[in-house]
């Protein structure tokens, strides 16, 4: 998935340019076919990656991983990929689960012709609403994505197998959490009747859960299997009285470096520098982010918008303040 995601950062302002499908790096060659046959919503797929690693990055702001991204690089998250770990589990399944968002959205938008609104999904209405709106077509998001970002995950090793389950387990979470979405109608905003339609959740929602998902990660082992096409790689659970991992789970099964001092071998950047919460105690705080190493303080002065009136109607009028905070950073 490297390479998707290189995409995301190389071609995320796609929306205005033409792609040259040929001039994407990386691409295997059914991912090159992906990108001819389904041109228009290409500026969608480098669309969801980009929102993948942009929620991978609020969600670790904390961690001592961070989900640092190496600019004009193909495997823009370094090394750290390399590895069968618990990090590479959440990248697959964030970009993947990006892809699918982004996509479905676009559809719905009408911004492609090949797509649009769904209309399987719908059933009779319930009591005091009715059908309307654009209903979300999650389940094409998740065809494309699944045709796009597992076309590099067909070896029969354990690695492409830990990938297609993390990328999988990423757009499940879209189509578990779709909902009804409604709009009212009537006089002064009255719901005398209601239209709604199938909707996304937000996608800040869908990262929250796929970071549970990634504290709660499976470790497994792996077993080789001879079959008639070679020898077979799959993944068995390594501890068998825990819970058996469902489809809806992350899986990983090699171990996360500590990432508290740079490294290049596994990509680690250390923690030096990073600000960090004097008054936590969990990840965040200075204690365990900077890994022992002690921290440094200094003050920094910032402009705030303070004392703002109300006046009617209708403007607010405030004041600027400087404000003085202690910033903490590891040493």
């Amino acid at each position: 998935i490297s390479v998707s995601l290189a995409l995301g950062q190389q071609y995320s302002s796609l929306g205005s340019q033409p792609i040259l499908c040929g001039s994407i790096p990386g691409l295997v060659p059914k991912q090159l076919r992906f990108c001819r046959n389904y041109i228009e919503i290409m500026p969608s797929v480098a669309e969801g990656v980009k929102l993948g690693i942009q929620e991978c990055q609020h969600q670790f702001r904390g961690r001592r991983w961070n989900c640092t991204t190496i600019k004009d690089n193909l495997a823009i998250f370094g090394p750290v990929l390399d590895k069968a770990t618990r990090e590479s589990a959440f990248v697959h399944a964030i970009a993947s689960a990006g892809v699918a968002f982004a996509v479905t959205r676009s559809c719905a938008e009408g911004t492609s012709t090949m797509c649009g609104c769904d209309s399987h999904h719908k059933g009779p209405p319930g009591e005091g609403w009715k059908w309307g709106g654009c209903s979300e077509d999650a389940e094409f998001g998740v065809l494309v994505s699944r045709e796009f970002a597992d076309a590099r995950e067909n070896r029969p090793d354990a690695r492409s197998a830990m990938n297609r389950h993390n990328n999988e387990a990423g757009r499940t979470t879209i189509l578990d959490h779709m909902h009804l979405r409604c709009k009212c109608h009537g006089l002064s905003g009255s719901c005398e009747v209601k239209t709604c339609w199938w909707a996304q959740p937000d996608f800040r929602m869908l990262g929250d859960y796929l970071k549970d998902k990634y504290d709660s990660a499976s470790e497994m082992v792996v077993e080789k299997h001879r079959e008639s096409r070679g020898w077979v790689e799959t993944l068995r659970a390594k501890y068998a009285f825990f819970k058996h991992p469902t489809e809806r789970d992350m899986v990983y099964y090699e171990g996360s470096p500590n990432f508290c001092e740079p490294n290049q071998e596994t990509g680690s950047f250390g923690t030096r520098d990073r600000a960090c919460n004097l008054s936590s105690h969990g990840i965040e705080g200075c204690d365990l982010l900077c890994c022992g190493r002690g921290h440094n303080t200094r003050t920094e002065k910032r402009k705030e918008k303070c004392h703002c009136i109300f006046h009617w109607c209708c403007y607010v009028s405030c004041q600027e303040c400087v404000r003085v905070y202690d910033v903490h950073t590891c040493k």
